[in-house]
């Protein structure tokens, strides 16, 4: 990796941080905060939510939804058995893989965030579209990254052809053709993925002794 693309790589970062900071402000304007798994806000915003949700009859309201939507519902939601498949297989190839390969395991919690059945002005329907959408795009953004770290590890090579969708590793891999000492390369990107591990563990070990 050129000088350059370590210069762009760390302009991203830095934006990455930037951000993350403006989403902080923007979600503290909104007035709520995070207790264990639930969303709280606060009682003035609750009661404004509330009077938000639509004020018609539940019934009146099912007959609003478009045609089209009900008629691939049993499709749509089909797909939580093959979801729940990948779930299942995913989890158990890292939990048996990684410590075999010296990789720190993916925390599913940081990507399934099942939240949006909090808000108020949501009625039961569209809360439970709600936990199937942020389950299903958080389990593929999970197996994702196993996957990212798994590439990481035995292929971290570029394709020749741009590729849409790259996860955040793909950027600090190898060129397509870049063969000078590709095997020590190989070996320093097994070692990142390594020391990652080891930072994860000292941070596990923190948070354990400050409860």
């Amino acid at each position: 990796m050129n000088d350059n693309i370590r210069k762009i790589l760390k302009q991203i970062s830095a934006l990455e941080a930037e951000l993350d900071t403006a989403i902080a402000e923007q979600e503290s304007r909104v007035r709520y905060r995070i207790e264990g798994k639930r969303v709280v806000f606060e009682s003035a915003i609750r009661e404004a939510h509330r009077k938000l949700k639509p004020k018609m009859n539940f019934l009146v309201w099912f007959f609003t939804v478009r045609p089209k939507n009900f008629l691939t519902m049993p499709v749509i939601y089909g797909m939580l058995v093959p979801l729940a498949l990948l779930d299942l297989c995913i989890s158990f190839y890292q939990l048996t893989c990684f410590p075999i390969y010296g990789i720190a395991r993916v925390k599913r919690s940081n990507y399934i965030l099942v939240d949006r059945q909090y808000l108020a002005y949501l009625n039961i329907i569209e809360k439970a579209d709600c936990i199937y959408c942020g389950y299903a795009v958080g389990m593929i953004a999970y197996a994702s990254e196993i996957l990212a770290r798994t590439e990481q590890y035995f292929c971290p090579i570029k394709h020749a052809r741009k590729m849409l969708g790259a996860h955040a590793r793909y950027a600090r891999f190898l060129g397509y053709g870049e063969a000078d000492n590709f095997h020590e390369k190989l070996e320093e990107f097994r070692s990142d993925l390594a020391r990652e591990a080891r930072q994860e563990g000292k941070l596990n070990d923190a948070n354990k002794t400050s409860r």
